[in-house]
């Protein structure tokens, strides 16, 4: 075995140990303890947040900001991409079917953490110029007492703002279906990135709020149109679903097996990583809104993790209904979600390359603006310039690497930042408070 793979195999046991153990631990315990301490609002209140966003508009800072709703469509495109397309595919082909039983545990309880850590970000934000400035760098001085914790915070999401392994899965895309010269892609790719993120967050909530939309109505309608086409089918893929969502599954097929650990911890990984919950990222993004109120921004990011979770579950169970996970895990990700489409859908060899760009587009442009002000906030003078020759750098590497390697170190990242922030988040608990409070009071009001 070459150094390489060794290493590789080192640190891909860390990762499962963390998110098996650690991860879930904190992601479990900070999520219920909120989801108590609220009432479980972020289910009871499902359709006040639906509402909220129609209200989102109103209570904005007209000289200051970015509105509200376009701040959604930027969180939400940092969320719902080719994680949900393709990432939650791995996380099947490795964990095995129980793997959608903790994506689907970790949303309503990974929802209150992301509730909280924007809450945060608004709460404890700073004014510069027109702008605003917030995110976990800020409210963990709060928290630590300590310049030192922020400042970590604040390398990490520089290294989780660089996303090798959307941008990977597109070049690899590309370059498989439409047999172009992957270095071409890759530099070709790179340009119009570094293009959307020369504009700053504006630019990219701009593309953001027109790719969102479309995507998450275009694939939703190929999902549902295969799942109910083998309708049939959804009792036994359920039941596989929670019959090896706590035993793990046997091998069959080509598929190797697994056990319950691993299921745990590709299941609440994809979620955590594809929902962003606890990373910090959307603190970071949300702090920019013109929204004055911190609650109602805030609740906005529970209708975004619930629209995460729906299409990470459309996308699994496509999968698992064309029987194609069982093939195993030497196949690309991204490979046998084509393969399941193309059983229904013609030219998916050109499509599927195209539809990846614009799903991972969105994604890729939020991440990389994050990390330039995180890297702005640790040197305002020279921290753009080396973010920028980091990210150049990272993304031509790690783009001819297999898929699982660039989405380890997104992972090991991920789970650094979650474990720092979900401290943060507790010592800063009661200074977190519900949305819909005024409602309550109007209520006692009349009452009285």
């Amino acid at each position: 075995m070459s150094i390489f793979n060794q290493i590789y195999s080192f640190l891909n046991y860390l990762d499962t140990m963390f998110w098996g153990y650690v991860g879930f631990v904190l992601v479990a315990f900070l999520g219920i303890y909120l989801s108590i301490k609220f009432r479980f609002f972020q289910i009871l209140k499902l359709k006040l947040i639906v509402l909220e966003f129609f209200k989102a508009s109103k209570n904005v800072e007209k000289d200051k900001g970015i509105h509200p709703i376009k701040i959604f469509f930027s969180s939400v495109g940092g969320m719902v991409g080719i994680g949900n397309v393709v990432g939650v595919i791995t996380a099947i082909q490795i964990g095995g079917p129980g793997s959608l039983f903790w994506v689907w545990l970790a949303a309503p309880f990974g929802a209150l953490i992301k509730y909280s850590e924007i809450f945060l970000g608004m709460k404890y934000r700073i004014t510069k110029g027109n702008q605003f400035e917030g995110g976990p760098m800020y409210y963990l001085k709060a928290a630590l007492k300590s310049n030192v914790f922020p400042i970590i915070v604040a390398i990490l999401l520089c290294i989780y703002g660089v996303e090798i392994y959307q941008f990977n899965v597109i070049c690899d895309s590309l370059s498989d279906n439409l047999h172009f010269n992957k270095l071409f892609i890759v530099f070709a790719f790179l340009a119009i990135i570094l293009y959307a993120c020369s504009g700053g967050i504006k630019r990219v909530a701009k593309i953001s709020s027109v790719l969102m939309p479309f995507f998450m109505v275009f694939y939703s309608g190929m999902c549902f149109f295969i799942i109910i086409k083998n309708f049939a089918l959804l009792k036994e893929v359920m039941s596989l679903v929670f019959n090896s969502a706590f035993t793990g599954h046997a091998a069959i097929g080509g598929f190797a097996g697994s056990s319950l650990i691993i299921a745990i911890k590709q299941g609440i990984s994809t979620a955590v990583y594809s929902g962003d919950i606890g990373i910090g990222y959307d603190s970071i993004i949300n702090s920019q809104s013109s929204n004055k109120k911190p609650e109602s921004q805030a609740a906005l990011s529970i209708l975004g993790i619930f629209i995460d979770n729906f299409i990470c579950t459309l996308s699994i169970l496509v999968v698992l209904m064309s029987s194609i996970w069982q093939m195993g895990a030497t196949i690309e990700g991204s490979k046998l979600i084509q393969l399941a489409f193309s059983k229904y859908f013609p030219h998916m060899n050109i499509f599927m390359p195209i539809f990846l760009v614009l799903t991972g587009y969105s994604t890729i442009i939020a991440y990389f603006v994050v990390g330039i002000k995180c890297a702005n906030y640790l040197s305002p003078k020279r921290g753009a310039k080396i973010y920028y020759l980091y990210a150049i750098f990272s993304l031509i590497l790690f783009s001819f690497f297999s898929q699982r390697v660039p989405l380890l170190v997104m992972s090991l990242s991920g789970g650094a930042l979650i474990t720092i922030n979900l401290i943060g988040i507790f010592l800063l608990r009661d200074k977190i408070s519900a949305p819909f409070q005024e409602e309550k009071v109007a209520k006692q009001v009349v009452v009285e």
